[in-house]
């Protein structure tokens, strides 16, 4: 390997897993890995095959499908869960086993280890697992709270057992970037035989610092880092795969290294984790974050619209987003309400543009966001456009017997049309009656549902949103029976976008629309 090379080791199959409530089944973890395996990552640490059965199974067919990855599976330092890991990797195209201990005097004294005992259970272990498994990992758990002398002599001995990579785990996330890059560039230069194995870092965010830890780490001489998709992992998680890839892709600069990883595919695989997991992104989340290229500031949004690198350091494209976002709200400025504007088919002189600004701004103040649909409706709120389909009646049975039914009744035009359709669920069936009556091209991004009040009774607010073409229109209703609400706010939605159409593509008649249905 080449000393700009750095291998991209991810673990969001075994220590992203960990995170409490982030299980994930077979199949999720079998995607989560093809995913990993496409975009370019090294090693996969696909589990902890001594876990459980469903944990070997994993490990084992992640190894037998993955086409260009290293499979990795993780074992304790004895003899029965390195054999099982070694197992579980068997028919993998190319193999590892991770060994590890916990080195640091809090972690010996868990097993009541004396530091020459320890240190010919390593050597044991790892050699044990050299003879299974030409590609053997080993790992002094809590290394950065190791003394050193006792941490030189313990990898020494694990480099001369037959260990191919040495990581220094930062198992709480104690250390801090300055200590990272001096604590392995000491190791490389005073451990005996480290010139002949690749040295890796595993940091936790308990303070933060994880990513910059892992960096300077590299700095320091650490070939591979150890990082989970979304920096999901034990506590406050791991060193995000997303953000150390790009790191090293923007500040080529100051950090010439290289890794094989498809910085495309992020986006991708960051929305497939956080599905799988249960634990959404946050919005202000470095990368793969909603807000992570969207603008609000009048200042920021005008600066992008004259030059994009005033406020990017990356392209949107290059994590495989479709391009910037410039939300509006109350910070937003003229030249994005114009911008905004533009897209929407508006051309307006400067007076109109004033005026609309003014209401723009009162109604920003009252909504977090304002969507396109709201702009229109600011617009058009002296017109007396008619809804082209309005909502008579409707009548669902659902239950555990199914399928669930809907029963609709539509006014189109003016004209009653009446259908009878199955769904899975009622509002699932209530939406394809809909579709029945009036097929469209819009797919469904957005379906919520918020009680207004407190109590069986409660009157709930449906809110949805449309996307067809790049148009989006978004629809709310509320009632106490929900699938009511949702019949209408998605009637709602689906006026709108005939709306929006009609503006984009002036002279087209709605009662001819029938577009083919992709939902």
């Amino acid at each position: 390997m080449t000393k700009d090379r750095v291998l991209i080791f991810d673990t969001t199959l075994r220590d992203g897993e960990q995170s409490p409530g982030a299980t994930m089944t077979h199949e999720e973890k079998l995607e989560i890995a093809e995913l990993l395996d496409d975009m370019g990552v090294d090693i996969i640490e696909a589990g902890f095959p001594i876990a459980s059965e469903g944990d070997f199974r994993a490990v084992s067919e992640i190894a037998q499908r993955s086409k260009n990855s290293t499979i990795c599976g993780l074992a304790r330092a004895n003899f029965k869960d390195i054999d099982r890991c070694a197992d579980a990797i068997k028919h993998a195209g190319s193999g590892r086993i991770h060994t590890f201990i916990g080195t640091s005097p809090l972690h010996r004294a868990i097993p009541n280890l004396t530091m020459d005992e320890m240190a010919q259970k390593i050597h044991e272990t790892v050699s044990h697992a050299r003879n299974l498994c030409d590609n053997v990992q080993w790992s002094p758990m809590d290394a950065t709270r190791t003394e050193w002398d006792y941490l030189c002599r313990v990898i020494e001995i694990a480099i001369k057992a037959g260990a191919t990579t040495i990581n220094i785990p930062d198992t709480v996330g104690y250390t801090a970037p300055a200590e990272s890059a001096d604590l392995i560039k000491r190791l490389i230069e005073t451990v005996p035989g480290a010139d002949d194995v690749i040295f890796a870092t595993h940091c936790h965010n308990d303070l933060g610092m994880a990513t910059a830890n892992a960096l300077a780490a590299v700095a320091g001489g650490a070939r591979q880092i150890e990082c989970t998709v979304n920096g999901l992992g034990e506590r406050a998680g791991n060193t995000a795969l997303e953000e150390v890839v790009m790191a090293l892709k923007v500040r080529n600069d100051i950090m010439p290294y290289t890794t094989g990883v498809d910085t495309t595919k992020i986006m991708n695989i960051s929305r497939r984790v956080a599905t799988a997991s249960g634990f959404p992104v946050q919005f202000n989340k470095a990368i793969v974050g909603k807000n992570a290229f969207a603008h609000e500031s009048g200042i920021h949004q005008d600066g992008m619209l004259k030059n994009k690198e005033t406020f990017e350091i990356m392209r949107p494209e290059d994590v495989g987003l479709a391009g910037t976002s410039l939300p509006l709200g109350k910070h937003s400025g003229r030249a994005a309400l114009r911008a905004k504007l533009e897209t929407l088919g508006f051309d307006m002189a400067d007076n109109q543009l004033n005026d609309l600004f003014v209401r723009f701004k009162d109604l920003a103040d009252r909504k977090k966001e304002v969507y396109d649909d709201d702009i229109v409706a600011l617009i058009r709120q002296n017109d007396t456009v008619e809804d082209h389909i309005k909502f008579k009646s409707l009548r669902v049975v659902c239950g555990t017997e199914g399928p669930q039914t809907a029963d609709l009744t539509l006014l189109v035009g003016g004209e009653e049309k009446s259908v009878h359709a199955t769904g899975d669920g009622p509002v699932d069936a209530t939406f394809n009656a809909v579709k029945a009556i009036f097929p469209h091209g819009g797919r469904l991004d957005l379906y919520q549902v918020h009680a207004v009040t407190k109590g069986t009774d409660a009157q709930a607010t449906v809110s949805v949103k449309l996307e067809e073409d790049g148009r989006i229109a978004t629809g709310q209703s509320a009632d106490t029976d929900t699938v009511v609400a949702s019949a209408k706010a998605y009637i709602n939605a689906i006026n709108r976008l005939i709306v929006r159409r009609e503006k984009s593509a002036p002279g087209d008649d709605i009662k001819n629309v029938n577009y083919k249905d992709t939902i």
